[in-house]
């Protein structure tokens, strides 16, 4: 994994960083695709909103981690970028990584490894939001994640695990009663 970032973040250093407000779009839904982001501070999420006004969080983005990978073959995006918070983000033409990916063969294969290691993220996460109860998914994504979170996110946690913030809070509960 530090191999992928130190290639990933040599390409992406390039280009100064950007402040993002909390709350700020990257992009929108059905924009042109042009440029990639990768954030350095903060929390960017990729929301695609439901028909009956509800969001589902595609990807909670950290520092070192590249936003909306699969947009690179897109003409436009399929979702929402915003911050959740403060943050920071580097931004690379979409034109300049596809040229890098064609001359540097250790790029594409960093590239390659990184987008192995996403379907595997995409992957467990569907295996988990495929569990009938909370108490499963909870248990599922500790499995894999260990310890549970601080509490301040909890909620990120829900949304991670496709359960309402208020059922999480009441399987947390259930567990911190001695038996």
């Amino acid at each position: 994994m530090i191999v992928i970032m130190s290639v990933l973040n040599e390409l992406f250093a390039k280009n100064l960083p950007r402040q993002i407000a909390p709350g700020a779009f990257l992009f929108h839904r059905d924009e042109p695709v042009g440029q990639m982001f990768m954030v350095e501070e903060g929390e960017i999420r990729l929301i695609r909103h439901q028909a009956d006004g509800d969001e589902v969080i595609l990807q909670r983005a950290f520092s070192g981690d590249l936003l909306a990978e699969a947009s690179l073959f897109s003409v436009r995006y399929h979702c929402d970028a915003v911050a959740a918070g403060p943050g920071m983000v580097r931004a690379l033409p979409k034109s300049s990584f596809l040229a890098a990916l064609q001359t540097d063969m250790n790029l594409a294969t960093v590239w390659a490894q990184r987008l192995a290691q996403e379907v595997q993220r995409a992957r467990l996460r569907s295996e988990i939001i495929s569990l009938k109860t909370v108490a499963q998914r909870l248990d599922a994504w500790l499995a894999w994640n260990g310890d549970i979170p601080s509490k301040g996110e909890w909620r990120a946690l829900a949304f991670e695990i496709a359960v309402s913030p208020e059922a999480l809070y009441r399987e947390m509960a259930k567990r911190r009663k001695p038996q």
